[in-house]
């Protein structure tokens, strides 16, 4: 059997959300024996995507101007209808949101979550009309649509009136072999490289309105604030730093502003993007892990923090509470003294953290790439088949 994949979203320097699952599902497949994997992309793989073998290859096609994002999908259907190597997919699979068009060879969509949606006024114009159009026309003629949570599965049910039946649930992993605890030397190293002095919670994500970074800054605020004006309030509290790791995505500029208005240019620090040899050092030496986020299709950082040994506070809505269960503090993102009381219980209560780190290494063992990367393929061998 002969999969084609599209690889793009995999195929990029700096990686987060689709595109970690992208990557982390390349290199599963390609440890695979049992399958060809015929995977597309519009430029060269870069060094770190799985090197080609008997059973793995890549298709690299142009010109570039095809590869604009509107034109993507058809680009791809054109190169489905001929033969490569000798080789025709009898299934495709699209590992974000767009599927090739007016394709003869079935396919199956990823669709990791439908916030755009839900919170429409948070998207660029042009991102926004993208997701909603091709994304509908993806669900509807896709042979089957994987979900990486069930509560984006009931959302792909409810808004596009999919049968559930379509539809089949893969939770995503985490990389086992770099998110552990570390040593105490690469945590003091890792904070001296960005330049953190004091005790830290650290947000993980592209800063973008949904990430609800704003009502974050308000919660710290009051926290270090209420705490400096308090002789009895902990210590920890009132020197307390909030590292903020993640590129720039849209709409950011209020964030850096609202840092400015709170006045906390010396309690917050902005790393922009980290280095994989840097995040898990980064997260281990935080005292917790904070995720406000108004809508997550999963939330990936969280079950990383968890596996670093750091205890989570997460929203209460979409899908968090689904992947985080009973081992992390959920706090209403619409509640600026939800979030600061969420990351108080967990920064002054040791009990309470040593219980939330504990019951989150017992989270995790839901969570691993390899148990992913299974069930998709059983997906696409079903589909194939038929």
């Amino acid at each position: 059997m002969v999969i084609g994949i599209d690889g793009n979203e995999a195929n990029v320097k700096h990686r987060v959300g689709s595109g970690q699952y992208a990557f982390e599902l390349l290199h599963q497949f390609a440890k695979s024996e049992k399958y060809h994997f015929l995977v597309y992309l519009k430029d060269k793989p870069l060094f770190d995507l799985p090197k080609e073998s008997v059973n793995f290859k890549y298709k690299v096609f142009g010109p570039k101007r095809l590869w604009t994002q509107f034109a993507l999908p058809i680009s791809l259907t054109f190169s489905l209808s001929r033969h490569s190597a000798g080789q025709k997919p009898d299934v495709f699979f699209s590992m974000t949101h767009y599927g090739p068009r007016f394709s003869k060879v079935p396919y199956v969509v990823t669709i990791h979550d439908l916030s755009y949606l839900r919170y429409p006024e948070m998207f660029k114009k042009n991102d926004l009309y993208q997701l909603t159009n091709w994304t509908k026309y993806s669900v509807k003629n896709a042979a089957h649509i994987i979900a990486v949570s069930q509560t984006t599965k009931d959302d792909i049910v409810k808004n596009y009136h999919v049968s559930p039946s379509k539809i089949t649930v893969t939770y995503e992993g985490y990389d086992e072999n770099r998110f552990e605890p570390q040593p105490k030397s690469k945590v003091e190293s890792v904070k001296s490289k960005y330049k953190i002095k004091e005790g830290y919670i650290i947000f993980v994500g592209t800063l973008q309105p949904r990430k609800n970074l704003e009502r974050l800054l308000e919660a710290f605020s009051s926290l270090v604030h209420r705490s400096s004006n308090s002789q009895t309030m902990n210590y920890e509290l009132r020197t307390m730093n909030l590292v903020i790791v993640g590129k720039k995505g849209w709409m950011y500029d209020q964030i850096f502003e609202k840092v400015k208005m709170l006045k906390l240019q010396d309690s917050v620090i902005f790393t922009d993007y980290v280095p994989d040899v840097d995040l898990p050092a980064l997260i281990s030496g935080a005292q917790a892990y904070i995720l406000p986020s108004l809508w997550e299709g999963f939330g990936l950082p969280v079950i990383e923090a968890q596996a670093c040994g750091v205890p989570v506070v997460v929203s209460n809505a979409s899908s968090l509470p689904e992947i985080v269960g009973d081992s992390g503090i959920l706090i209403d993102p619409n509640s600026a003294d939800s979030i600061a009381s969420g990351i108080k219980n967990v920064l002054t209560n040791n009990q309470t953290r040593s219980d939330l780190v504990e019951k989150g290494f017992e989270n995790i063992k839901r969570f691993s790439w390899e148990k992913c990367a299974k069930e998709t393929l059983q997906v696409l061998e079903k589909i194939a088949s038929n």
